[in-house]
């Protein structure tokens, strides 16, 4: 059900819109753990954990009774990552207009871009010998602290340099290199290249790369 509905009054022959609130449906609540995974990737537990983790700067100064509360801006912003599909449609199952699921998700995604650094971290000296035993046990692998591959994340088309965003299977996209350790942690992410270039490229430029050439050299 739409989170805000428009009726239409005339007074004095002048119309206007006039917004009647219809209170959201608590989605932590309505949904078990299983529904949560399946709608949003997460259960109801890391929501808030992340919620917590974003709070400071999502959390709002009006004092306005239907604004989004932290929570349900988490959860516009996860079921646009996890389903892919347009504002308007998260809007519909969110309950929202497609224009706040687009404001809702360009501010999730900077706050939690600006955590990055907290926890996405490649080990230190002290941590490589631990790395590289856990991947031993793992699977029998010697020497490894980290597993690397890479991903396209598909994109709108781009106003410019178009053609560089065309992936090998004719999509546009960007191609994020992403390091993991032995515990499905990533260590390392390079978000900044478009789909054409290839992952072998990728690897050559990055910072890591140069560190452990030099680290073996």
């Amino acid at each position: 059900m739409a989170g805000i509905v428009h009726r239409y009054h005339h007074v004095g022959g002048r119309g206007y819109h006039r917004r009647v609130y219809v209170e959201r449906a608590k989605l932590l609540e309505q949904y078990t753990t299983e529904e949560m995974y399946a709608r949003f990737r997460f259960g109801n537990a890391d929501i808030m954990y992340i919620a917590d983790l974003v709070r400071s700067k999502l959390q709002r100064t009006t004092r306005r009774s239907h604004s989004l509360s932290v929570e349900e801006e988490v959860l516009i912003a996860l079921r646009f990552y996890a389903s892919g599909t347009f504002y308007q449609v998260v809007g519909d199952n969110m309950g929202v207009d497609k224009s706040t699921v687009s404001n809702v998700v360009k501010a999730v995604s900077i706050a939690l871009a600006s955590l990055v650094d907290q926890f996405v971290a490649f080990p230190k000296d002290d941590q490589i010998a631990q790395t590289k035993r856990k991947f031993f046990l793992l699977g029998n692998m010697p020497n490894t602290i980290g597993v690397i591959d890479c991903t396209h994340v598909h994109i709108q088309a781009p106003h410019e340099r178009d053609w560089e965003y065309i992936n090998r299977k004719g999509r546009r996209s960007i191609n994020i290199q992403l390091v993991g350790d032995a515990d499905l942690i990533i260590t390392n992410c390079v978000v900044k290249w478009p789909g054409s270039v290839h992952d072998a490229r990728i690897l050559r430029e990055s910072a890591e790369s140069s560190k452990l050439t030099d680290r073996m050299a």
